[in-house]
């Protein structure tokens, strides 16, 4: 994937980026593989904001992403690389031997014509093949991780992404995420070969505020241009700090670098937390 500079032409254009697409075979998805998304603006069953930012946006449709890759030992050609707008990694259409159709995230590497398979015993260490983690080398860049068999893949997902088998002992096999984190997987769970494609996701600039709304970002205000009724950091002439020893969210919460992980029945199975060298 490239990135396509765009010439200064108005302040929105001067700074911005877009995906060239160069990788992109086909323009409409697999329509027996979609199902219509409903926008809730950030709204819950009450009507209420519950995510508060949210809004408008362009109409999608949800792809059905197999990310079990539970079809065994069945082959499959790559049919297609598609963009997919709920997501910043690309998908690449399978087609199984057996007729089956499937969407997969598309790794770095993949092309329209290749085949993949996706196997508990043996298959090759390519991009795109899906094995128990049990029979990959150390050393090897994976994504779409298990957490526990059979669930399907939930690390490693996005655009660029991709994991290192570190070693294995025992049950387990140590996996060092891409948050720097150095974790306990069990040998059974399966991953994809390879690294997410599109690399260049994270050097692109939208360059102007409509873009963000086509995404259906909406607005965000800044707490220390409100008044003090409306936000903890609100108030003052002119320009004022917080005022408080850390930032606050607008109902009084601790915000930005504070601690919210809660799960700590996880920890068990964190051998280095990320940050720590």
């Amino acid at each position: 994937m490239a990135v396509k500079v765009y010439k200064p032409t108005s302040p929105g254009r001067r700074g911005m980026t877009s995906p060239t697409f160069d990788e992109i075979t086909k323009s409409k998805p697999e329509r027996r593989l979609t199902i219509p998304k409903r926008m809730t603006g950030g709204r819950d069953h009450q009507g209420t904001v519950s995510v508060r930012h949210r809004g408008g946006g362009h109409k999608r449709h949800l792809r059905l992403v197999d990310f079990k890759r539970d079809k065994l030992d069945i082959p499959a050609r790559v049919a297609a690389i598609e963009y997919d707008p709920n997501r910043s990694a690309r998908l690449a259409l399978l087609n199984y031997a057996d007729g089956e159709k499937r969407y997969i995230v598309a790794p770095l590497e993949l092309k329209v014509g290749d085949t993949v398979v996706a196997s508990k015993k043996e298959a090759d260490i390519r991009a795109g093949n899906a094995l128990a983690i049990a029979n990959i080398p150390v050393g090897t860049l994976i994504h779409n991780i298990e957490i526990q068999p059979g669930k399907g893949g939930q690390i490693a997902r996005s655009a660029g992404m991709a994991a290192q088998l570190l070693g294995k002992e025992g049950d387990y096999a140590q996996v060092r995420l891409p948050s720097g984190e150095v974790r306990l997987i069990r040998q059974a769970c399966m991953a994809t070969i390879g690294v997410v494609g599109n690399l260049d996701h994270s050097n692109i600039k939208l360059g102007k505020a409509g873009r963000k709304r086509h995404l259906g970002v909406r607005p965000t205000v800044r707490g220390t241009a409100m008044s003090p009724r409306d936000h903890p950091h609100g108030g003052g002439e002119g320009r004022q700090p917080v005022g408080k020893p850390g930032p606050r969210s607008p109902w009084g919460k601790p915000t930005r670098g504070y601690k919210t992980r809660r799960n700590k029945k996880s920890d068990q199975f964190i051998v280095k937390p990320r940050g720590k060298r």
